[in-house]
């Protein structure tokens, strides 16, 4: 049975989880001597872990303005401390990022959770999250595209950050209900399973006391209407990661359309691309978003 853990890496994978190409990689390594591949019985390169992390103290370096000549010349130590070094906030994020990196290759929880509470030192959870947490998750979305990880890693590093959001929101007080400001619904609708950024936004509205109900993913659109004779007023928001077609799209907006007419309820819908689609919704209570982010400066 193979090690679920990676601990080998081709240079494709040092490219994507660093941002460095490949042909970069290797003249430094021919070089500067920067990093010590193993091969394979067939003569393949491989890299194991500590080169992995050494590259990610290089780049660290690197792209905060230390020339790669200089930073050849630092001993393996004085790189490692040197990296440490870097004070900017970009690069501290930057080092936080790859440490997210490593501890989710290696299903590190324990670095995980030194890492976080590290950060938290000197930012609020949402700096963490905004700074930190979103790059990251930008980053594993590539990370996907190129095969570079598996669902288990994903799932590993998205369920610890899911269970930090949590966290937070349980810290917050509760106001008492008012019937004169809106309710605010989340929910995922079916099939989609991205979680995080609509957990997350449960927690920066309640942060600006708002009533919310999470109903969390995979939710039918005729389970809605249970909620219509409850409050007055709904604002719905949902977000689509992955861009349906324009014709799901069509049929989804019109689902909805059909649910909330005749009534004060508001339906928001969250996508990238989906100002690209031009619909017309001079009609409908339907406004859209690119962004989560978009929707906190409305409120």
């Amino acid at each position: 049975m193979s090690n679920i853990i990676k601990t080998e890496f081709t240079i494709k994978d040092l490219e994507n989880l660093s941002g460095i190409k490949a042909h970069t990689i290797r003249i430094w390594e021919k070089r500067y001597e920067l990093l010590s591949p193993n091969r394979t019985s067939g003569n393949i390169r491989y890299y194991d872990v500590y080169n992995f992390q050494k590259l990610l103290n290089i780049v660290l370096l690197y792209e905060n303005g230390y020339k790669i000549s200089k930073i050849a010349k630092l001993e393996n130590e004085e790189l490692f401390l040197k990296a440490k070094e870097v004070a900017s906030k970009e690069a501290k994020n930057s080092e936080a990022i790859n440490l997210f990196k490593i501890s989710m290759l290696q299903f590190d929880a324990f670095l995980f959770h030194k890492t976080y509470n590290e950060l938290l030192v000197n930012k609020t959870f949402t700096e963490v999250f905004s700074e930190v947490f979103i790059p990251l998750l930008n980053e594993i979305g590539m990370l996907w595209q190129t095969n570079t990880l598996t669902p288990a890693q994903e799932h590993f590093i998205s369920n610890l950050i899911a269970q930090k959001i949590q966290i937070n929101i349980d810290k917050l007080q509760l106001n008492p209900r008012n019937p004169n400001k809106p309710v605010y619904v989340l929910f995922l609708p079916e099939n989609e399973i991205h979680e995080l950024g609509i957990l997350y936004l449960q927690y920066e509205l309640l942060l600006r006391n708002c009533e919310v109900i999470y109903l969390g993913r995979n939710v039918p659109l005729d389970n809605l209407k249970t909620l219509f004779s409850s409050f007055e007023k709904i604002i719905f928001i949902t977000n689509f990661i992955i861009t349906p077609s324009k014709k799901q799209l069509q049929e989804f907006i019109k689902q909805i359309s059909d649910y909330i007419k005749d009534t004060k309820h508001e339906f928001w819908l969250v996508n990238r691309n989906i100002l690209e689609f031009n619909f017309n919704t001079q009609n409908i209570d339907i406004q859209f978003f690119k962004s989560l982010k978009n929707i906190l400066t409305k409120i």
